[in-house]
């Protein structure tokens, strides 16, 4: 049965088309509200091939397929609307919320990388620490590595974040970096590829290409998934995927990248030499997006450029988008009172004030909060044209921050400007707030409303038995989540089995402990006892190896209970986890006791 004629029976068992009021997923769900339950047939929709189990809750049907339900969904769609206007995404907001999910499991990184930066820039500047010095040089690397590399960060991200191999995808990244590359880089007049003219460029901090190349890969992985035999798809789809992706990367997505940076390096010219006060505007309305789409670095050359021959008049109006975006990110960290978002924003604002790194302002908040970018255009356009008609202008190459200011002339006229843009961000942001405004006040239950307003993922529990808080248990590595979020479970059944479908990434050789990760990125750390690991596997059996594939509820460890117990051993078991820190929360249920293959766990991406 393919995909048309399995979704057509699951209609058909439903009530049909017409009683299909919304249509969400999950990653192994289809969500179906319907209109009138009692036209829905769920036992014959259970014994429905390729169906796992149905739920009934509130007039919404938990339909657990067999593997992942994109095309299901794909081909439901086909057959009839079944999304409210409110529930959909313009392209514009599915490209930002991909781009703001392929940045936010490296936000932390990129802030502490920012923030060693500007300690450095101020340890510089004091004369503390020489730029000749070893020190320097290592903390400089430290510092920068990250964003140096980040094609290959975004490359594992991003992968992730459409459903595809994130090693290929980092890989992708990585090819661009690699010495053998990167050496043709101003050595050879002439390179080609099979006879194709190749443009070299530097792709060291670019984002364009990267996004370009891994999206285009995605789509060539499902299609190879469908076409390739199982069993070769594990070395035969990266190499296909590698061999077509990466020179097509440096064929006609990087260059692509660079000839749009040139586009706009022109326009900007020619605008400049009409209107410094116009160019200024547009510019410092702009600079914010260039950046995000990592088409900043083909511009900022041209500048680089300009000052072989005096100061630099392009720096100068756009440095104004980052000190609104700066406004705004204080005005966020006064205004929020939201724990995690004002950490954030603290973390955000001193690398962007001392170092002039931005990227955790645009990736963190801007992207999350889409109005911010209205404030942010707006002020940046302000304090740009402001630097535009007042000539200011950067007469040595710096990135525009508090530090960097005597680089700027004349500094008073810079000044002016960077500040009305900093304090029109501030302002915008804090009287006109920075959450959506147009969400409707739902008189739905608080189930469906959560259905359909946050993006999850759902852990069904490895174990049967009672629930304890993680704070309780006898470990400060799970009860204070440094490990990572979850729950602990009493077990009354020595079996574990898995939570979601995905692979076995961590086997401990004592079989006490075992890591999953599901389909779609979460990592589970299962950790049976506390201290069990002093038994050296003794009463334990594990029935996979490490990279197997599981499916939710496979069997994964035995565990004989009472020899356990008679050892003096406690056999608590916290389930977390262990990447919590790339999801906006992970919660638990409320449950007193859960049974096996029961809702455990909810990471909310």
């Amino acid at each position: 049965m393919n995909d048309q004629q399995f979704v057509k029976k699951i209609l058909q068992q439903i009530g049909g088309e017409k009683n299909v009021s919304s249509l969400v997923t999950s990653a192994t769900e289809l969500i179906i509200e319907v209109k009138d339950k009692t036209k829905a047939n769920q036992l014959a929709l259970e014994n429905t091939e390729g169906v796992i189990s149905v739920e009934e809750r509130n007039g919404h049907f938990l339909v657990k397929v067999e593997g992942t339900v994109e095309n299901l969904y794909k081909e439901i769609n086909k057959l009839g609307d079944f999304n409210s206007d409110d529930e959909k995404e313009s392209v514009m907001n599915k490209i930002l919320e991909i781009i703001g999910g392929s940045f936010g499991p490296i936000l932390g990184v990129l802030a502490g990388a920012g923030l060693l930066s500007a300690l450095l820039a101020v340890l510089t500047m004091l004369g503390w620490v020489s730029t000749e010095s070893g020190t320097y040089a290592i903390l400089s690397a430290a510092g920068h590595a990250v964003f140096y590399f980040l094609p290959i960060f975004l490359g594992i991200t991003l992968a992730i974040k459409l459903g595809a191999n994130a090693y290929v995808g980092g890989t992708i990244g990585a090819a661009l970096l690699e010495p053998h590359f990167t050496d043709l880089i101003g050595k050879a007049e002439h390179v080609d590829f099979i006879g194709i003219p190749v443009v070299l460029m530097n792709y060291s901090s670019t984002v364009f290409p990267i996004f370009i190349a891994v999206s285009i890969y995605a789509v060539l992985e499902k299609f190879l998934k469908r076409v390739i035999y199982k069993d070769i798809q594990m070395f035969i789809n990266p190499l296909i995927s590698l061999v077509i992706i990466v020179p097509l990367t440096v064929l006609v997505f990087g260059p692509f990248g660079m000839f749009v940076g040139e586009g706009i390096g022109a326009v900007i010219e020619f605008l400049s030499s009409k209107s410094g006060l116009l160019t200024g505007a547009v510019l410092g309305a702009v600079w914010t997006f260039l950046t995000l789409l990592g088409l900043h670095w083909a511009v900022i050359p041209i500048a680089i450029a300009n000052l072989a021959n005096g100061p630099d008049p392009i720096i100068g109006m756009a440095a104004a988008a980052p000190f609104a975006q700066i406004g705004m990110a204080t005005a966020v960290l006064l205004k929020t009172k939201d724990k995690k978002l004002k950490t954030l924003a603290g973390s955000a604002i001193v690398p962007g004030a001392l170092a002039g790194t931005t990227e955790i302002i645009n990736y963190g908040i801007l992207l999350r909060y889409k109005r911010t970018m209205v404030y942010v255009a707006v002020a940046g356009a302000v304090g740009g044209a402001i630097n535009g008609a007042l000539g200011a202008k950067v007469t040595v190459f710096a990135l525009p921050s508090l530090l960097s200011i005597p680089a700027f002339t004349p500094i008073g006229f810079y000044v002016i400007g960077i500040m009305v843009a900093l304090v029109l961000g501030f302002i915008f942001t804090y009287i006109f707030g920075f959450e959506d405004k147009n969400k409707k006040v739902s008189t739905k239950s608080i189930f469906e409303t959560d259905l359909i307003s946050v993006k999850k993922e759902t852990i069904i529990s490895p174990l049967s038995g009672a629930i304890i808080p993680l704070s309780m248990f006898n470990d400060p590595l799970f009860s204070t989540e440094t490990v990572g979020k979850g729950i602990a479970i009493e077990p009354e059944i020595g079996e574990v089995v898995s939570p979601v479908d995905g692979f076995v990434s961590t086997l401990f050789p004592t079989e006490h402990a075992i890591g999953i990760t599901s389909e779609d990125g979460a990592e589970i750390l299962i950790f049976i006892g506390i201290d069990t690991v002093n038994l050296k596997g003794q009463y334990f059996t594990s029935h996979v190896r490490f990279g197997d594939k599981v499916k939710h509820g496979d069997l994964l460890i035995e565990f004989d209970i009472e020899k356990i117990k008679a050892e003096g051993y406690q056999i608590t078991t916290p389930v977390v986890i262990t990447n919590t820190s790339q999801y906006l929360d992970v919660t638990h249920t409320n449950n007193a006791t859960v049974r096996a293959n029961e809702d455990l766990l909810t990471v909310i991406v």
